[in-house]
């Protein structure tokens, strides 16, 4: 019976299952070889660091990680803020910017 697919599972819808397994295969961690990974460019970082002075504080930094280039590091000062991870999700280019708040600062 060649050219005959496999009759659906009762309760499947296929064409959904085939769009789950491509948006997991989508956003599935690639290594870091992979050329879909989003890497975070030098004139990305001075871009960023331009805009982090403008809007919050003159004193802040954003520097390249040391070992990691899927994103960037924040400081005021020597202090360390957070992380911006750079998005390029469906063409719509944006970057995400976490803090973390320890309990004991507040």
């Amino acid at each position: 019976m060649a050219g005959r697919s496999k009759p659906a599972m009762p309760g499947r819808n296929p064409v959904a299952s085939g769009l789950h397994r491509q948006l997991r295969r989508a956003t599935r961690r690639t290594d870091l070889n992979s050329p879909m990974e989003t890497l975070v460019k030098p004139d990305e970082i001075k871009k960023l660091d331009v805009y982090f002075k403008r809007m919050f504080n003159p004193n802040m930094v954003v520097k390249a990680r040391p070992r990691k280039d899927d994103s960037a590091e924040v400081y005021i000062g020597e202090e360390f803020l957070g992380v911006v991870f750079k998005d390029d999700e469906d063409g719509d280019l944006s970057y995400n910017f976490s803090m973390a708040i320890l309990d004991v600062d507040l």
